[in-house]
């Protein structure tokens, strides 16, 4: 089975050659790994290791953000200049993630994952020389992990979820080939007892699983602590006569039934930031709203006269990275992406106590789920729905500040899985 596994990765790599000429991101990753092995060997050649090389790796930009509380309590615990100096190595394998964080501070170095081919793996562990492995999330790359036992080194994955139906549980050669990669890892840090029994049922006992949790709730508990103040925002909310609503990482479906919305509720005042930020898309979203409306990035502007802006009610966020500190100024949250593959981040909404709205497909999420059942959160399938929940929250105070209160209770308990899974480890 492994070398169709060989074959396939090597036709993989192929594929984006050819992707390469016709699609932006397979550009991107065809010309990130040209050339990559060498710099690498050349880079990590000439590199102080301290007292060893931590690998992380990250499939995208998601998986970074669930892995940056590991990283940056790792580098804590090390710091650069010290005795207890160790290096730390960030890989992507999506141009979506290493675009974004090539460089990203706290890591001393950033590269694209070669593909996973035997000769790959065996020149990248031998050049980063990691002695402790850590994949986020997934991604269970055969000749890695093989490499990496091999070579000594101990290797874990994080924040790790399963489910019966994924081929890891399946009575076929792929699925046996798969738990033959599973059992390359060292150790499971999962992040719930179902996953655990899963994992059970096919030979890993509990010495080799811990629950330990999803390491997203310290990133978002995190990010609530150190949220600069947003003086633009906080001047398009003030003396608002409604409850404000935040909409994150909205997608067309999403807008459609938010803009009915809009024009039934005329008091209320709406924050929303697309998932993706094309001009001519948002254009469109303030002009069909029929509201005055504002981008964020010209209310911020200190020129900008307020006359310009003062009887605005839709604020569009058309810059990046600020999301999760806008959700402060608001007390309903939506969360899209619930019409399409499914949802966005709905913590980041949470922690700051907001009630949070989405689609229909959020079940593959288990703190959506969750939220769902403590009441905090309400999936909804059309404008009617989104509407009812808005009005049935708005006549209801002391319910809806119930409902905000269950949000942000449940993100506070569920932190301090970054401090299990290195102690664990013994980081």
């Amino acid at each position: 089975m492994s070398f169709f596994y060989d074959c396939s990765i090597r036709a993989f790599s192929l594929g984006i050659g050819v992707g390469a000429l016709f699609n932006r991101k397979a550009r991107l990753l065809y010309r990130g790994r040209k050339g990559l092995l060498n710099r690498i060997e050349k880079e990590e050649k000439m590199a102080d290791a301290g007292r060893g090389t931590i690998w992380v790796h990250c499939a995208s930009l998601g998986e970074f953000e669930q892995g940056r509380p590991l990283i940056e309590e790792l580098r804590r615990r090390h710091p650069v200049g010290t005795p207890r100096y160790r290096r730390i190595v960030l890989t992507f394998f999506s141009p979506s993630g290493y675009e974004i964080r090539k460089n990203y501070p706290q890591a001393d170095a950033v590269y694209y994952l070669p593909a996973d081919t035997p000769e790959n793996a065996r020149r990248f562990v031998a050049a980063v020389r990691p002695q402790t492995a850590i994949f986020v999330k997934y991604e269970y790359w055969y000749n890695y992990l093989s490499a990496l036992r091999r070579f000594g080194a101990k290797s874990y994955v994080v924040s790790a979820i399963f489910r019966p139906d994924t081929v890891f549980f399946k009575r076929s050669a792929v699925g046996r080939f798969m738990r033959r990669t599973l059992g390359l890892l060292d150790h499971f840090f999962v992040q719930n007892e179902t996953s655990k029994e899963l994992l059970a049922t096919i030979g890993f006992g509990a010495e080799r699983v811990t629950v330990s949790g999803d390491t997203r709730f310290d990133r978002v508990a995190t990010l609530a602590g150190n949220a600069p103040e947003l003086p633009a925002v906080a001047d398009f909310v003030r003396n608002a006569s409604a409850p404000v609503m935040v909409c994150g990482s909205t997608w067309p479906p999403d807008e459609e039934i938010l803009l009915e919305l809009m024009r039934v509720r005329p008091e209320m005042k709406f924050i929303v930031a697309p998932h993706e930020l094309d001009s001519a898309r948002i254009d469109n979203l303030i002009a069909g709203s029929g509201r005055k409306g504002v981008r964020y990035t010209h209310l911020a502007d200190t020129s900008c006269p307020e006359a310009e802006w003062r009887d605005a009610t839709l604020l569009v966020i058309d810059t990046i990275g600020i999301l999760s500190g806008v959700y402060r100024y608001g007390q309903i949250a939506y969360i899209g992406g619930g019409f399409g593959r499914g949802i966005h981040n709905t913590l980041e909404a949470a922690t700051w106590g907001l009630p949070v709205i989405f689609g229909p497909k959020y079940r593959a999420f288990a703190e959506a789920v969750e939220l769902v059942e403590r009441g905090a959160a309400v999936s909804v399938s059309d404008a009617a729905e989104l509407l009812r929940t808005v009005d049935d929250w708005s006549s209801d105070a002391a319910g809806f500040a119930g409902r905000g209160a269950a949000a942000e209770s449940y993100v506070r308990s569920r932190t301090g899985a970054t401090r299990i899974i290195l102690d664990t480890i013994g980081e």
